[in-house]
């Protein structure tokens, strides 16, 4: 997902003098797929009840977008939906829609429904050509690209949520969940406990109606994948084809969804250096991977006062020095065995003196777990360290977020805990608690936070997630996933094509979303099912690597 997300209260409202917390909301507003977990007893969860019979579509009021919509073309309307399903009668919300109609009306073939993932992305934007995604022609001529707007974020009924007292590291250590959810009571009342991923997918269906279509597509990235599902799993009469690209297993709502991420995430970033260290020509940073790292931990160690812990990767016969040439072999063994021990005494030691350094306060760490899932972002990194150049929100533990990316994650928080599947596990606590106050380690803290049931202690769920299935489909869906994606990692996405019986199309490479990336097989691929309901790839080659520049 190219979403912006996290579990943890928005940094703008966790006001910290420990900010590992703020900082992993900050970073994880780069990430795609990302989640919360439960702790504690809760009640059992309670059934969403089915809508009361459908009205009758309405017509609708085309018009401007948001400024944030750049396609010349688009144009957006909005559509009453009910707060609570269970009380059509009840309070509503408007839910924004864009639509970029196809560009060949006499080829049209319908309507396509995007999202942009999360929870938290911005729907409304998601077909817009921009450094992220260019579309191919065919789907900008032959479809009317819909964007509905999840409910929860900005033009959809917005949950807003009071500031925080980050200060409070016994909240932070136990409540962390519970007290971001009374924060949205007081400014929103009981508004957070309807937003989840069905009550969206029923929006979807009201907007159906009102755009008066029988049956729609949907391109689903990432969280995409499990919200498209929740819909076809509803209203398979309604469905057409699906697309699931880069798809998350559904028995990791929530909690695992980030703890199945780490190790991933970990090994992305080593490709990233390994890159960098194949361009050293042009980035001069180094020409082993683990020369890279150097240069990195350098640039980290300048930003917070302290070196970072992630575990550097294995040296080679290029990091040995010509001293110990006689010993080559045993060199490179000793390294790598004790490179992640080695970092994590060093990143003590500096924190000793240098009392309140935390790593999480690089900005260049932060951007670096932000930017590793799409190699389009590797040079980024590069030419930052490089250049000396910023990279990533400058204040990690209080970021100057604009007002929509705090609803974002406020509105993210909120679905993660209230519909969290998963137990919390204890002995991750601990970890939890070395990383959120000792290390400060962003790429073990996130995970931890999670599957330790931190991120939300004292929210207990309020739903049970619909059991996604191929319910009667006509179509079967097309899922697409790379084999090293580490935000929906290959193995979880796996699950969801057996749940949803789809057609399977493997990326090389470890990218996280395929579609409009530059891959041409995999866009035609998409394209044909789209048009005909079948495709006969099965594997396509990773993207084109970035230019070095």
């Amino acid at each position: 997902m190219h979403s912006m997300n996290t579990p943890v209260p928005a940094p703008s409202r966790l006001r910290s003098r420990r900010p590992v917390a703020a900082a992993v909301a900050a970073t994880l507003a780069t990430a795609g797929l990302v989640v919360v977990a439960q702790s504690g007893t809760a009640a059992a969860p309670t059934a969403q009840a089915a809508p009361a019979a459908p009205t009758a579509p309405t017509a609708l009021a085309w018009g401007p977008c948001p400024e944030t919509v750049t396609t010349p073309s688009a144009v957006c309307t909005s559509v009453s939906v009910p707060v609570d399903y269970a009380v059509p009668g009840g309070d509503r919300i408007d839910v924004t829609v864009s639509k970029l109609p196809a560009r060949n009306p006499a080829a049209a073939r319908g309507v396509l429904f995007g999202n942009a993932g999360g929870p938290g992305g911005d729907s409304l934007t998601y077909f817009d050509d921009n450094e992220l995604f260019t579309w191919p022609d065919a789907l900008r001529d032959e479809w009317d690209l819909i964007g509905v707007q999840p409910r929860g974020l900005a033009h959809a009924g917005p949950l807003h949520c009071a500031p925080m007292d980050g200060a409070d590291q016994l909240m932070i250590a136990t409540n962390l969940g519970g007290a971001h959810r009374a924060s949205c009571e007081q400014a929103s009342g009981d508004y957070w406990r309807h937003l989840t991923t069905e009550n969206t997918a029923r929006d979807w269906e009201e907007v159906r109606r009102a755009l008066g279509q029988e049956r729609i597509s949907i391109h689903g990235l990432s969280y995409g994948t499990l919200l498209g599902s929740t819909y076809a799993t509803l209203f398979p009469q309604h469905t057409d084809k699906v697309v699931l690209d880069s798809a998350a297993h559904p028995d990791w709502m929530w909690n695992d969804v980030l703890r199945e991420q780490t190790e991933p995430y970990k090994r992305r970033v080593m490709a990233m250096f390994d890159w960098i260290a194949a361009n050293d020509a042009v980035y001069g940073l180094g020409d082993t991977p683990l020369k890279v790292y150097g240069s990195w931990s350098q640039r980290v160690m300048a930003e917070s006062g302290t070196t970072p812990t992630l575990a550097p990767p294995p040296a080679r016969v290029g990091d040995v020095p010509p001293e110990w040439r006689a010993l080559a072999q045993q060199y490179v063994d000793g390294v790598t065995l004790t490179g992640p021990l080695r970092v994590q005494i060093e990143g003590l030691f500096a924190q000793l003196r240098t009392p309140g350094a935390v790593q999480a306060l690089s900005p260049m760490l932060g951007a670096t777990r932000g930017l590793a899932p799409q190699s389009s972002g590797w040079p980024v990194i590069a030419e930052a360290l490089r250049d000396g150049t910023p990279v990533g929100p400058q204040n990690p533990q209080m970021p100057e977020l604009p007002e929509e990316a705090v609803v974002a994650l406020n509105m993210q928080s909120a679905v993660l805990c209230n519909e969290n599947r998963v137990a919390p596990r204890p002995l991750d606590y601990p970890g939890f608690l070395w990383t959120q106050f000792v290390t400060g380690d962003i790429f073990d803290a996130i995970g931890l936070t999670y599957s330790s049931g931190a991120a939300c202690a004292g929210a207990a769920p309020v739903t049970t997630p619909v059991a996604v299935h191929n319910a009667g489909l006509a179509t079967a869906p097309l899922l697409i996933n790379s084999l090293g994606d580490p935000q929906t990692p290959y193995h979880g996405a796996l699950a969801l094509a057996e749940r949803m019986g789809a057609h399977v199309l493997t990326v090389e490479g470890g990218d996280h979303g395929q579609v409009a990336k530059g891959n041409t097989i995999v866009d035609d691929a998409v394209v044909e099912y789209l048009r005909t309901g079948h495709s006969g790839v099965t594997h396509a080659p990773a993207p084109p690597m970035p230019a070095a520049g």
